[in-house]
């Protein structure tokens, strides 16, 4: 059976689909690839930045779920997303941006032999820098060719997953025997996996926290993470193997872009599988991709309703030119 290659997507939870639309798109310089809704809850966009060509391993994507209350973090949480950028150098351009965008951050550090920046957003959702410059492992994606980043600095994938839980023993099990992840280096409370060709777009860093209380899903939370397999046929052998191990799991989900595959693996931590393909450029011209509201097309019938229920979001980019914004450093 092939081990997993990478990590698919992040999918976490925003209290303002506009504002994390011009925090993704203008701050960070992330494509949006999709504009989409939770085909779980139609009434809730579900928005997918990602690379230039929205390629797995590169996309971070959102739920603006109606009245959800802020989250509060704790353990048992996927804690932290972080992307990759190309260069230690590229981490200082970083750090200058967030100061003059008075985004909340801290200074460049060394994490795991490699230099990182911590930085949050206007919901507190946690997120990571890491540069690749050290890296082996798992290639990167393509930067957003018109946007705002210059593409020496720009981000270009994800990176590690921060889960944070109260029991490592266990987790490990997990991980291990499950997922046949591998566990390559610990620094304190913190313990390093990596899976497939391995590096930073196929890692997980667990944390083991046994005083902080449990976290609360809300805005500013992550959902979920899920991993890179190949196809549908993976994925049947991933729910055979689930079974094996009496891992209780929602069985083969359509998702149109991807197949998904879900498993609660502890509390408040939901891993999902999905494959790598078909993508998000089958229904979209790669020069207008995330304009429109796109549905699948067993949504389709639902178009109407569905277009009542969510607000109008405006995501046209096509008509605009980026200038590339350096800083001074």
């Amino acid at each position: 059976m092939n081990q997993l290659k990478g990590i698919h997507h992040v999918t976490a939870i925003t209290s303002s689909a506009e504002k994390i639309y011009e925090f993704f798109t203008y701050t960070l310089g992330l494509r949006l690839v999709k504009k989409t809704v939770n085909q779980d809850d139609i009434q809730t966009y579900h928005l997918f930045f990602a690379d230039d060509k929205g390629s797995a391993g590169t996309d971070m994507t959102f739920f603006d779920f109606p009245g959800i209350s802020k989250g509060t973090h704790g353990t048992n949480e996927i804690a932290r997303t972080s992307f990759r950028v190309p260069t230690d150098e590229a981490l200082k351009y970083w750090a200058s941006r967030f100061s003059r965008l008075k985004v909340s951050h801290e200074g460049i550090t060394e994490f795991f032999g490699k230099k990182v920046l911590y930085f949050s957003d206007f919901d507190d959702q946690k997120y990571m820098l890491i540069s690749d410059e050290k890296n082996e492992g798992v290639p990167s994606g393509t930067p957003w060719e018109k946007g705002p980043i210059p593409l020496e600095y720009a981000i270009t994938g994800l990176g590690p997953i921060f889960i944070r839980i109260p029991e490592y023993s266990y987790f490990k099990q997990i991980l291990e025997q499950v997922y046949m992840m591998r566990e390559i280096a610990a620094e304190e409370a913190f313990h390093l996996f990596e899976m497939g060709e391995g590096g930073n777009g196929a890692s997980v860093i667990v944390e083991e926290d046994k005083k902080s209380g449990f976290a609360r899903q809300g805005y500013g939370t992550v959902h979920h993470v899920a991993f890179r397999v190949e196809d549908k046929k993976e994925l049947e052998q991933w729910i055979e193997r689930y079974q094996g191990f009496g891992l209780r799991n929602s069985g083969f989900v359509e998702r149109f872009y991807f197949g998904s595959l879900y498993a609660s693996v502890d509390r408040g931590i939901l891993f999902e599988l999905a494959t790598d393909g078909p993508g998000f450029l089958q229904d979209e011209p790669y020069e207008t991709v995330g304009e429109k509201l796109s549905l699948p097309p067993y949504f389709e019938g639902q178009r109407e309703e569905i277009e009542r229920l969510v607000r109008p979001l405006d995501t046209v980019r096509s008509t605009k030119t980026f200038e590339k914004e350096y800083e001074k450093m």
